[in-house]
């Protein structure tokens, strides 16, 4: 897409079904398979209304669904983020098309990583652009409109979908196939976009991108493996030591609710945690908190507080690839 004038925005591509075509106008499920998908400047020249909001360039980066996105794709993206910031001072923001399945945590990572100035907002769609009816078209716009607003800067990076403004360290997703997919269950949105314009209602007290202890990390660190373990009726030891073996140095326990494992996962953890692994009890429940009970403490586990388990999985890998220190990770699951 050709620009007129300084871009206030970048449009970075990375897939997803908000760039997806489908076999026909009535394919809602099969596209990600059968289908194809549009380039970011392909994508942008389809909705010429982009134009009436603002000058955009369009920066290509990935064109997959957000299952193929891996955490090597997070620290390019991060790196391009810099560097467009550093070469384009005049924007005002990004803008980053991404797949549904997962955006969070892609989005959280950046929250706790990016040096940068501008707002970045996620955005993602439920329909492919070529269904009746997509939701991709409009959610494009509203992202468009959050990240070039004044308004927006200060508050981390952000999720936009169905007309709503997410902080990125709240928002999950929910449905597989409803529109309103992405929830921020026990804190609600930070704001929506209407016919008249971006309204926000509320902050993030917690600390964001840019301020945080991860901001200056190197573009490209191998971060620490850290594996999720599902707690269900009858759940034994087989996948913590099946992750241990694999060379796990953090284990996040999505527990039974209210972030309770199992009893036979319950001494193999401790027995992780006695060899010098971390240990993040979190809940398999949607939403709520872990609390720092006594069990916990004296066990040397570590609190999940309200993060569910794969946005905890990234602070731990974050965590662990700066240090060690139970109490320094435990520090920082209760200030992020």
């Amino acid at each position: 897409m050709q620009e007129t004038q300084s871009p206030e925005v970048a449009v970075i591509g990375c897939g997803g079904t908000l760039s997806s075509l489908g076999t026909s106008s009535l394919d809602l499920m099969d596209y990600p398979e059968h289908g194809s998908k549009l380039s970011i400047g392909e994508l942008l020249a389809r909705i010429p209304e982009v134009a009436t909001i603002a000058s955009v360039m369009a920066v290509p980066f990935r064109s997959v669904g957000s299952t193929n996105i891996t955490p090597a794709d997070w620290f390019e993206l991060r790196a391009t983020l810099h560097r467009l910031a550093r070469e384009q001072p005049q924007l005002m923001g990004f803008v980053i098309v991404h797949g549904t399945a997962t955006l969070e945590e892609t989005a959280f990572f950046l929250n706790l990583t990016l040096d940068i100035a501008q707002t970045v907002v996620l955005v993602g769609a439920q329909r492919p652009f070529s269904a009746v009816s997509s939701d991709a078209p409009m959610n494009l716009l509203s992202a468009l409109q959050v990240a070039k607003a004044r308004q927006s800067r200060g508050r981390g990076v952000l999720v936009v979908l169905n007309d709503e403004i997410h902080a990125s360290r709240d928002v999950v997703k929910t449905s597989t196939l409803r529109l309103n997919t992405f929830r921020s269950a026990e804190s609600g949105a930070l704001g929506v976009i209407d016919a008249d314009g971006i309204h926000f209602y509320r902050r993030v007290d917690r600390p964001h991108a840019p301020a945080t202890d991860f901001a200056d990390m190197p573009d490209a660190p191998a971060l620490p493996r850290v594996d999720i373990v599902y707690s269900y009726a009858g759940a034994d030891e087989t996948f913590i030591e099946a992750a241990i073996a694999k060379g796990a140095r953090g284990i996040v326990s999505a527990g039974l609710a209210p972030g309770i494992p199992t009893g036979a996962e319950k001494v193999a953890l401790e027995a992780a945690v006695r060899s010098g692994i971390a240990v993040v009890q979190c809940s398999r429940a949607p939403s709520g908190r872990v609390a720092g009970r006594r069990y916990l403490l004296e066990h040397g586990f570590i609190p999940g507080e309200d993060f569910s388990p794969q946005k905890a999985r990234i602070l731990l890998a974050l965590g662990l690839a700066r240090t060690d220190r139970l109490d320094q990770l435990r520090a920082w699951f209760k200030q992020y």
